[in-house]
């Protein structure tokens, strides 16, 4: 072996050798794990929420799975860690890195949190998740929670959700008058202008008020959450517009300092986790909420139908006025609202051409 081979060999070693303890730290570091805790408005064991395809505890294992166990979440139900509506403070101090819910309810620390999770006669599921994902409205949300060191993503979609059940059907604006009903956020307050005495009950109390009289009118999710929760025992009239949630989107709420501590790779597999479980779960609602609706009118002697136009109307009215009122008050609302509607007013357009013909030509011939 000449001189000049032996000297390459030598050479390459000390450079192979020098290369792989360079870029020992940089392996060390890629290979760190991380384990986080999440917490949710949600009891362990909640359809959709806690527990199926596209749940916090799907979500949770879905990023273990990608992450190949460099990022694992514990996740906790509501009572559990925390109480159900106290994860926006846990993740602003740090007590726990993720919370798993819905952005309005934290319509008290910023009112346009609203309109990430949904809008009165706003976007549906296809409109929504175009402005989210391609019309400006992810940056935005982490715009408005910036101030509170926090970033956001969706991470589930119940679709269209009903009216609510009610135990006198509604034929006017005037049934409205002293009617006590169980519905939250700014819906509530669109209500509340009309005569509707809001009430504030968490899921586990609205069949035992409804059945007793305590309230005239319920609110919750959809057929097969609502069914689960017994109100077709206790009312027979489902009022099924869905005006006030067109697309209710989950939120995935991330402490910003721990998220950017996190490799660049964990933060792709987080946000792609929390995409597919946005599409899967709406998948999931499509499924069970046909099955369980059939069963409701076919077997359970429900009556489901639209709210009267007029009836409508006057809500849609009363919308435009409760978040008129709320864009004045505020330059962060006014600039997320803004977005929405301009978004809002392009998509209504397309879908003119596109969904309205599907619904009106298509479905069903």
């Amino acid at each position: 072996m000449g001189n000049d081979r032996r000297k390459f060999l030598k050479g390459g070693a000390i450079a192979a050798t020098g290369a792989a303890i360079a870029g020992f730290p940089m392996i060390a570091r890629a290979q760190q794990s991380y384990t986080w805790k999440m917490t949710s408005a949600y009891p362990k064991g909640a359809p959709f929420y806690m527990d199926g395809p596209g749940s916090a505890t799907d979500l949770a294992k879905r990023i273990d799975a990608m992450s190949n166990g460099r990022l694992k979440i514990q996740v906790y139900g509501a009572g559990e860690l925390i109480p159900a509506l106290e994860g926006f403070d846990a993740v602003r101090s740090g007590t726990v890195e993720m919370n798993h819910a819905n952005s309005y309810f934290w319509t008290g620390k910023t009112f346009a949190a609203q309109y990430f999770t949904a809008v009165p006669f706003g976007l549906n599921f296809q409109g929504m998740n175009g402005w989210l994902y391609d019309g400006g409205g992810i940056p935005l949300w982490h715009e408005v929670y910036a101030p509170f060191g926090m970033v956001a993503f969706p991470c589930g979609n119940t679709g269209v959700q009903m009216t609510g059940w009610f135990r006198k059907e509604i034929k006017s604006v005037a049934d409205f008058k002293g009617l006590k009903m169980r519905i939250p956020g700014l819906a509530g307050k669109v209500y509340a202008t009309l005569g509707v005495d809001v009430k504030l009950l968490p899921g586990g109390e609205i069949f035992p008020a409804l059945e007793r009289g305590v309230i005239d009118a319920a609110e919750f999710v959809g057929p097969y959450q609502d069914r689960r929760l017994g109100l077709q025992k206790a009312a027979k009239f489902y009022h099924t517009t869905g005006w006030h949630e067109t697309a209710t989107v989950s939120e995935l709420l991330i402490n910003k300092a721990a998220w950017e501590k996190l490799p660049k790779d964990l933060q792709a597999i987080v946000e792609n986790a929390c995409a597919a479980c946005n599409v899967i779960s709406e998948a999931w609602c499509q499924r069970t909420n046909a099955e369980a609706m059939e069963d409701l009118i076919k077997n359970q002697g429900v009556i489901a139908k639209p709210l009267p136009d007029a009836v409508v109307k006057s809500l849609r009215e009363a919308t435009k006025k409760v978040l008129a009122e709320a864009v004045a008050k505020d330059p962060v609302t006014k600039k997320v609202h803004d977005s929405y509607m301009a978004f809002k007013a392009k998509y209504d357009s397309w879908a003119g051409y596109s969904e309205a013909v599907y619904h009106s030509k298509i479905r069903g011939a």
